[in-house]
């Protein structure tokens, strides 16, 4: 009687009736500002943006540990960074640092590290200082000698993650070490085991980080295929990972091969080998070599003879910070609403019937980059079993819905645990005839 009850119901497939466009930038994408700016300039351009980005610092939401090592946190200060970046309908990218040269943020001492100081009172535990390296002003750097600085490092991703993976809040976790988490320490001579960790410990830190965030997208500088230290590109194991890539001086003079230098291509070809952005978030920060860089990198003519447009497709671009773009002139609300746009996924549906049981539709991504986390179509809350996630650029992908849409395919949307109640994820789609 079932299997006669369903054939009673089946019909002929049909198309659906679907119109929409895409109309700005998509969650968890494009352009970044900072909090304060993005809070000075909500009215013009909170609209332009999807994401924020801010340094984080361990010092502040550990206030111990007990004796059987388990960490004492206070988070609240954290999740009042996520719920006030949240109140703006955008979601944060978080960076944790130890160092960052001159900073005053830990203790209102420059270059203070943002080690927990329960590590720091230790006895055996000794940082070391540099004056001015790189002309970036006064350092302390932590002691990677130090056991439990080792412990709690990969203890803290274990903690994080089991606290935030499923906070629709955060998009994209930035990791790494030495200066600003970028993985170098210019201008300071590289003590492997003392000022920086040893290789043998990062590939602990990768390997932890791959087993332990495996719902948060994660990403580590660029930098990290440099061998003096880093044993990534050397380990096949550690290229393997579903990690991605952050720059922090894109579109600089000499970021490409192409127009002298190279450096920053060499590192994305040396630790992306091409494909790191099909299975990792990639993205970064406009370069501040110049007072310009940022202020003009948006403009018809791009920076050094190459585009937005251009890099952000080259590079597979999902989010960029451009913090001091709007001050420049170039970057209107309007352009920087369309250089956002022109970053992450794109989903443009192809094809929509429905047989009156289950809805077919056939949707393509004509983006640069995939989307990171899991989203689904649905109608009515009734999702796909199949998840947008990972869905590269000029694939095409058929999903089906146990549902039927209303005649005029209103009620299509695409659905996400991952963003806020106030953003969606828009798709592109000119398919059926009204009446068909």
């Amino acid at each position: 009687m079932a299997i006669a009850a369903v054939s009673c119901r089946a019909q002929a497939w049909q198309q659906v009736q679907l119109k929409r466009h895409i109309t700005h930038p998509q969650p968890m994408t494009g352009l970044v500002l900072w909090p304060d700016e993005a809070r000075s300039r909500h009215a013009t351009y909170g609209a332009t943006i999807q994401l924020e980005f801010s340094y984080c610092l361990p010092c502040k939401v550990v206030k111990g540990c007990k004796p059987d090592g388990t960490i004492v946190y206070d988070w609240s200060s954290f999740d009042r960074l996520l719920a006030n970046v949240a109140s703006r309908g955008h979601q944060l990218i978080a960076r944790f640092r130890y160092e960052y040269p001159s900073s005053r943020d830990v203790d209102g001492n420059r270059g203070t590290t943002a080690v927990p100081d329960y590590i720091k009172q230790r006895d055996d535990y000794s940082e070391t200082f540099a004056s001015n390296p790189n002309d970036d002003g006064p350092t302390w750097y932590a002691d990677w000698s130090n056991a439990e600085l080792q412990r709690f490092t990969l203890q803290f991703y274990t903690d994080f993650s089991r606290r935030y993976s499923h906070d629709p809040r955060l998009a994209f976790v930035e990791v790494g070490f030495g200066h600003w988490s970028e993985y170098h320490i210019y201008g300071t001579t590289l003590n492997l085991g003392k000022n920086f960790p040893t290789k043998a410990f990062q590939k602990q830190f990768f390997e932890h980080m791959d087993t332990v965030m495996t719902d948060i997208p994660w990403a580590v500088s660029v930098d990290a295929s440099d061998t003096r230290y880093s044993p990534v590109t050397a380990e096949s194991s550690l290229l393997a990972m579903r990690f991605g890539l952050f720059d922090d001086s894109f579109m600089h003079r000499g970021h490409e091969l192409s127009s002298g230098g190279g450096f920053n291509e060499r590192c994305w070809n040396a630790i992306g080998q091409g494909t790191r952005w099909t299975v990792g978030v990639c993205g970064g920060e406009i370069s501040y070599y110049t007072s310009n860089d940022q202020k003009l990198f948006l403009s018809p003519d791009g920076l050094y003879g190459h585009t937005w447009k251009e890099q952000a497709a080259k590079y597979h671009i999902t989010f960029m910070i451009s913090n001091d773009a709007p001050r420049g002139g170039v970057a209107t609300p309007e352009r920087f609403r369309e250089g956002s746009m022109q970053t992450g996924y794109r989903f443009v549906v192809g094809q929509c019937e429905t047989n009156g049981a289950v809805t077919r539709i056939q949707v393509g991504n004509e983006g640069v980059a995939p989307i990171y986390r899991d989203a689904w179509f649905a109608i009515d809350g009734i999702r796909s079993k199949t998840s947008l996630r990972g869905l590269l650029p000029g694939d095409v992908l058929t999903v089906e819905i146990p549902s039927v849409p209303r005649s005029d395919g209103a009620n299509i949307h695409i659905v996400s645990d991952c963003i806020l109640p106030q953003q969606e994820i828009e798709f592109e789609a000119q398919v059926g005839k009204k009446g068909s």
